[in-house]
């Protein structure tokens, strides 16, 4: 029979398919000896019926005839050999991902063909038949709409008692291998989005509901796996733990994101399910205890991961009920939200003391109300109340207690670096909310955006939660001001040009109005540029920050801002003066420049540059053990981290705190526009131009000798030429054939060479050879992110010998007086900068700055 089926015949044509439905119909038992014709017959049949459906409906009028579903499923009931199944779950995928017939569909999914053979015991053992059955369920739930989801259901009473094809997806839902868990959530997600109002009950009542709880569990367990690796890495930093840190938060933003298109498809019982199981199983026993800076023995997650976590829920899932909960749990301790008998720090609680109660949608003010035996926190149209209870909550006012929103900003201004990135973000994603309420709050907070150049964002945090907080936008407390003063309510009208900051107070009970107006954000940010612990990419976080919550006038940064800024301004200008005669001072203004611009740009942009996932990474910077203490390279890293800070950041911060509009530019001096200097003049050399092989005069040029390689010694010419910033040590032979003239062989950059004669051979000079560039200094430089390559930081180092003690000491004055003329013309281009005194008028200032700047430009870069 099997060799009839090789005779030649049109592949594509109708008495093909009758040919092979015709033979498979005969099968009467598939074994070892037939199983290899019905593949080839089942495949076959597959490939043409997505052809008729495309070019002649007569294929498929002959398919439903003979009910060759039929036969397939008959097929699989006989077959002794697991390549049937593989086979028959891949033809029937195909069919049904190509089929564009909605006729077609319609009779694929009707009579309980397709059902049985979802629900047919399948040996899943097979790893490979696995992958084939999570494709088959795939490509039906591709095919859903309303009217072809009601064939795959089984109803009674008008109402689903079985759904196979989503029972039985959700029951690969955890599989170990993450392409089974892609595939089943890209399912789920097509039944969510068909909008059935049958279906939206089914999948959100018990016992099926219970898979969202699970997935809150599952990805608990997640968080809790993530904060392992980061623990692991801190102590055994490379690329593959990173490597492996970012897998792990990958899978978890995917999660995030699953959520979070779960919610958008608008099934609001399963909206409130994931929305408590967040805040009861993740948020409120895990992450919100571990940010308190005390010591708790047995967490389960730490404080950096919790930090991340927070930001990235929060960002990722956009629910407003869930952002309003997390900003009101920073009001009180961790112990306010649990029972008494179930306050566990950092660790799972059955309960949190959470009820599920519809409220009135006209309700639009966070309103704690104080009951009988605890205080309820009511976030509008949500489902969950906090019950607060109320003796800790008086403990928590009379101080004994610390809020969480008071840890965070202890992190702020006493945390280290990873500590205070953490907060800022925790603030940022906060502050990256909107509130439109009415047409009329539309067109104002649009018409606000043309004037403040801010940003609408995209989760809906409440702002009077925002404005309790203390990180409500300048813009929206003017917004908020004026709609108050065009509909007459309160004091609107007075308090819009006001200096007083507003503050949360429709819906708050008095005995909270004290504890909310503890918050200092403003201070905490200020008090944070003044610190010198802090490295200068998180300091522009800061500025970002503070760029956003800044009020439109002087007024409103108060004087204690001021001269706190000023002092730290004065206290760094003498780092400068020192870098300007230092290891770096020949690319010192190409970095101010360079610098100036992407501090702009981070201060100037939408959100924060730096992503949540960079807390849990160890610090990338190196330590003091892997490399020398007076290196180049540790004195390019505080130079550049000197520049950020203090003539970029500080500097920025002071000029937009008043209201000035940051220059391109920093406000420095041109470069002179006059002749080289003699000794670069008189050896017709351009420094800006210098490169081996350079032809120049050997005026005042000192013979000496040099080996780069064990017993090749070389008979060479010393200069030292400098010109505007930049300076070179040059080393060239002499031409043979012309007279006073060499070609340059080698050159070393003069500043930071160190001249050093030598102790014991006054004829021996001693210089170091550092890099000619600070790109090195960039720890996008470094490797992977893992261990830094300090061989590649180690300085070089030259030993010159003279003729005689004079022309010793003679290189070393030609040296030190390039040097002097170099760090001179350093100073001359800073002098704006260095003499900038806080007292200067700012319209003097942004004058100045509008006359250098545009004369200024970065043209030194070597």
């Amino acid at each position: 029979m099997w060799f009839s089926f090789w005779r030649s015949r049109d592949r594509f044509s109708l008495d093909e398919l009758r040919y092979l439905t015709d033979q498979l119909m005969k099968v009467q038992v598939v074994n070892e000896v037939n199983k290899d014709f019905v593949i080839e017959a089942l495949r076959s049949i597959a490939e043409l019926i997505t052809y008729g459906d495309q070019h002649d409906s007569a294929f498929f009028e002959y398919f439903m005839e003979k009910q060759v579903m039929g036969e397939f499923v008959r097929v699989l009931k006989i077959s002794r050999t697991i390549t049937i199944s593989l086979q028959l779950l891949q033809t029937i995928s195909i069919m049904i991902q190509n089929l564009k017939s909605e006729h077609a569909i319609y009779y694929m999914f009707s009579n309980e063909h397709i059902n049985y053979l979802i629900t047919y015991s399948f040996d899943f053992r097979n790893e490979e038949l696995l992958s084939y059955y999570i494709s088959f369920l795939r490509a039906i739930s591709g095919k859903l709409n309303r009217n072809t989801i009601s064939l795959l259901v089984k109803t009674q009473n008008d109402q689903i008692v079985a759904f196979p094809l989503y029972d039985e997806a959700i029951r690969f839902a955890f599989h170990e291998e993450s392409m089974v868990r892609t595939a089943i959530r890209a399912l789920t997600l097509n039944v969510y989005h068909v909008g059935d109002e049958c279906v939206n009950d089914y999948v959100s009542s018990d016992p099926h509901a219970d898979y969202f709880l699970n997935l809150v569990k599952f990805f608990r367990e997640q968080c809790i796996s993530l904060n392992t690796l980061v623990l692991d890495a801190s102590k055994n930093s490379g690329p593959v733990s990173t490597s492996t840190i970012l897998s792990a938060v990958d899978e978890i933003e995917d999660n995030l994101y699953y959520f979070s298109d779960v919610i958008s498809a608008g099934i609001p019982d399963v909206g409130r399910i994931l929305t408590d199981s967040i805040l009861k199983l993740l948020i409120f026993p895990l992450l919100l205890p571990s940010l308190r800076r005390e010591d708790v023995d047995g967490m389960k997650i730490g404080p950096m991961t919790s930090l991340y976590l927070l930001c990235s829920i929060l960002r990722i899932v956009k629910i407003k009920d869930l952002a309003n909960l997390v900003a009101a749990a920073l009001f009180f301790p961790i112990e306010a939200f649990m029972p008494h008998s179930e306050a566990k720090l950092n660790g799972h609680m059955p309960g949190t003391g959470f009820s599920h109660e519809n409220h009135s949608p006209d309700n639009d003010k966070l309103s704690p109300e104080v009951v009988s035996r605890s205080l309820r926190v009511t976030v509008p149209n949500s489902s969950s109340d906090i019950n607060l209870q109320d003796d800790v909550i008086r403990h928590n006012i009379n101080g004994s207690k610390t809020a969480l929103r008071e840890a965070l900003l202890s992190y702020v201004t006493s945390g280290d670096d990873v500590q205070v990135l953490g907060s800022l973000s925790v603030l940022a994603t906060f502050l990256q909310t909107k509130g439109c309420t009415s047409d009329s709050s539309i067109v104002l907070d649009y018409c606000l955006q043309l004037f403040s150049h801010q940003f609408l964002w995209d989760v809906e945090l409440e702002e009077t939660m925002l404005d309790a907080i203390g990180i409500l936008p300048q813009r929206k407390q003017h917004k908020k001001l004026l709609l108050q003063a065009l509909v007459g309510e309160g004091s609107g009208e007075e308090q819009l040009f006001s200096s007083e900051s507003s503050s949360m107070k429709d819906g708050v009970s008095n005995e909270l109005d004290c504890y909310l107006q503890k918050l200092k954000v403003l201070d905490a940010l200020v008090s944070l540029f003044c610190r010198s612990n802090i490295s200068a990419e998180t300091l522009w976080d800061g500025g970002w920050l503070l760029r956003q919550l800044l009020p439109y006038s002087e007024a409103k940064f108060n004087s204690h801002h001021l001269k706190l800024l000023k002092e730290s301004y004065k206290n760094c200008t003498s780092g400068l003066h020192v870098e300007a005669r230092g290891t770096w001072s020949d690319v010192l203004i190409t970095v101010l420049c360079d610098e100036w611009k992407n501090c702009k740009r981070a201060i100037e942009a939408s959100s924060p540059r730096k992503e949540p996932k960079c807390l849990l990474f160890p610090s990338q910077k190196c330590s003091s053990e892997a490399i020398p203490g007076e290196s180049s390279f540790v004195a390019g890293e505080r130079m550049c981290e000197l520049v950020k800070v203090v003539f970029v950041l500080l500097h920025q911060v002071q000029i937009f705190s008043t209201g000035g509009a940051l220059p391109d530019q920093p406000p420095i001096h041109p470069p002179l526009d006059v002749p080289e200097k003699p000794q670069s003049k008189t050896a017709g050399l351009d420094v800006f131009g210098l490169k081996p092989g350079a032809e120049l005069k050997l005026v005042d040029a000192v013979p000496c000798r040099i080996s780069f390689e064990r017993g090749k010694e070389r008979h060479l010419c010393f200069v030292a030429i400098s010109g505007g910033t930049s300076g070179w040590i040059v080393l060239a032979e002499e031409l043979p054939l012309k007279k006073h003239y060499g070609v340059v062989r080698v050159t070393a950059p003069l500043v930071g060479c160190n001249p050093r004669i030598d102790d014991k051979h006054s004829r021996w000079l001693h210089l170091r050879v550092r890099p000619s560039t600070y790109s090195f200094v960039d720890t996008t430089k470094r490797a992977a992110q893992g261990k830094l390559k300090t061989n590649a930081l180690v300085d070089g180092r030259w030993t010159l010998a003279f003729r005689d003690e004079d022309s010793c000491k003679s290189a070393v004055s030609m040296i030190v007086e390039e040097i002097n003329l170099l760090c001179n013309e350093v100073e001359r281009r800073l002098k704006p900068l260095l003499d900038l005194g806080m007292s200067v008028d700012l319209s003097n200032r942004n004058k100045s700055l509008q006359v250098s700047s545009s004369r200024t430009s970065p043209s030194n870069s070597l």
